[in-house]
């Protein structure tokens, strides 16, 4: 298969190829602000098949799905709670995706068998005008493998799936760079279920108390069942190794230094990277910048496997704000492999 990049802003006829071949039952790697997705017309069980197959992702892993309007959230949620609301009017359209008591009208293949179905409406314009043109809603996990670091750019979508899709559409790097914020409003009280572009405290300023799921601090078993993508199965993760080091940058930076094989590669910040001029070395900003954080974090995981370091080791920002979902990412690459320097 020959997956071709069709860009909207060359060509306007990009979004009607993308949208025939979405109402066709094929998939298509789409921009959102968060990251890159693999999109399938999210009411039809066979097409979305299509997404797990070209990414080689477990069955059991739920998709969210992307709505171009809010009112479409009333046909696929079969409650929609007054904290919906609220969340909405203050975040969507944005990187913030809502767990609500599913429709009939979702198929098992997009929740996994659960009563439950994530909802999100991106903010990236190219984003909406697809699920405008294609009249559907759209299910879209990041259009990455299965297990590696997610895609940020539509080269890195390329690198993955190409030749496993029919197409992608160009939507330019993406401006959050780490997924939406997951939070279930389907129990009694409000989740966090995955950090992401919205922060804890954001909503916690719009609900009061929002409890924060064990999935974020350590690594749960096979056989939990999980109700939100990225909580169970190793993820975002590079071919070496990577061990994770917490703490004062300067304390973080000294305990690499010291511990650090030459064949070692360094994910640092700005300030610490002359420390690391004998290593493979990518900077992802300067450790009180968690913007550009999350927009360079994915890349650099990526970029290693074209070395040849054997071992990553990466600073990590605290948990305060974006942090968290930064941190989050790094340590799921890990899988929870985190040393603490106090």
């Amino acid at each position: 298969m020959i997956t071709r990049l069709l860009d909207p802003v060359k060509d306007r006829t990009a979004y009607t190829e993308a949208a025939t071949l979405l109402r066709a039952g094929e998939v298509v790697g789409m921009p959102t602000e968060t990251v890159y997705g693999l999109a399938a017309n999210a009411l039809d069980g066979k097409a979305v098949a299509k997404i797990f197959a070209a990414k080689g992702r477990p069955q059991d892993n739920p998709l969210i799905v992307h709505i171009a309007d809010q009112k479409q959230m009333y046909d696929l949620a079969r409650t929609v709670p007054e904290s919906v609301e609220k969340l909405a009017s203050r975040f969507w359209p944005g990187p913030l995706t809502m767990i609500l008591p599913k429709a009939d009208c979702i198929p098992d293949e997009v929740s996994a068998g659960l009563d439950t179905v994530g909802i999100r409406l991106p903010s990236h314009p190219v984003a909406q005008e697809l699920i405008r043109e294609a009249g559907v809603p759209l299910a879209a996990p990041s259009a990455n493998t299965s297990g590696r670091p997610s895609t940020t750019t539509s080269s890195h979508v390329m690198e993955d799936l190409g030749g496993k899709i029919p197409a992608i559409l160009e939507g330019g790097p993406c401006t959050v760079g780490v997924e939406s914020t997951v939070v279930s409003l389907a129990g009694d009280k409000p989740r966090l279920l995955r950090p992401g572009g919205i922060s804890l405290e954001q909503l916690r300023e719009v609900l009061g108390e929002v409890e924060v799921d064990r999935a974020l601090r350590e690594k749960i078993g096979d056989d939990v069942r999980v109700s939100a993508p990225g909580m169970k199965y190793r993820h975002y993760a590079p071919k070496a190794p990577v061990t994770v080091v917490c703490g004062d940058p300067e304390r973080t930076a000294a305990y690499i230094t010291r511990h650090a094989g030459l064949d070692a590669g360094i994910i640092c910040f700005s300030e610490c990277a002359f420390q690391f001029e004998m290593h493979e070395r990518r900077v992802i900003g300067s450790s009180d910048d968690v913007q550009t954080q999350a927009r360079r974090i994915f890349d650099a995981l990526r970029a290693f496997d074209d070395t040849n370091v054997r071992e990553i080791w990466a600073q990590c920002p605290d948990d305060k704000g974006l942090g968290l979902a930064v941190a989050n990412r790094l340590k799921k690459a890990a899988g929870f492999h985190v040393i603490n320097v106090v």
